[in-house]
């Protein structure tokens, strides 16, 4: 039976990169509510607790860029498919945007609101389009079965 967890060289990094690369994205996704709210209410603990969110998700989603990075940019060719360079490039984009998001949540009050929203948003979006292409390539290459009904 093959795994379903992408392949590195080292099992410390694919259990690392398990562990920790879901929690960036659950950090980002409580960042947009958080922001919502903050559009909605106005209430300064929503904003404070966004940005502190979004710091945290940056800091977390570190360690399994570099492993990932490490997989797709330095693994023998042939090993690693365009959907997993698709998955790493938006992966970044969504870290990059989230990088802003955290300095634009370091603005004054409700200046922050119409960009914050919108930058979360827009990370929340790429890092679920590139779980959906990374499922996607485990998909394709372990060609699973689809579920049968019985």
């Amino acid at each position: 039976m093959t795994s379903l967890r992408p392949r590195y060289r080292s099992r410390l990094a694919t259990a690392l990169f398990d562990w920790l690369n879901p929690v960036p994205y659950g950090l980002f996704v409580g960042t947009l509510i958080f922001d919502i709210v903050y559009a909605n209410t106005a209430v300064i603990f929503w904003a404070k607790a966004a940005a502190w969110l979004v710091t945290v998700g940056v800091l977390f989603a570190i360690v399994p860029r570099f492993i990932n990075l490490g997989h797709v940019w330095f693994a023998p060719r042939g090993t690693v498919t365009s959907l997993e360079r698709t998955d790493f490039w938006l992966n970044f984009a969504g870290i990059i945007a989230a990088i802003v998001n955290a300095f634009v949540h370091s603005r004054d009050a409700y200046a922050m609101v119409p960009l914050a929203t919108i930058l979360s948003i827009v990370t929340v979006a790429l890092l679920s389009v590139a779980q959906i292409a990374l499922a996607l390539d485990r998909f394709n290459r372990f060609n699973l079965p689809e579920a049968v009904r019985e």
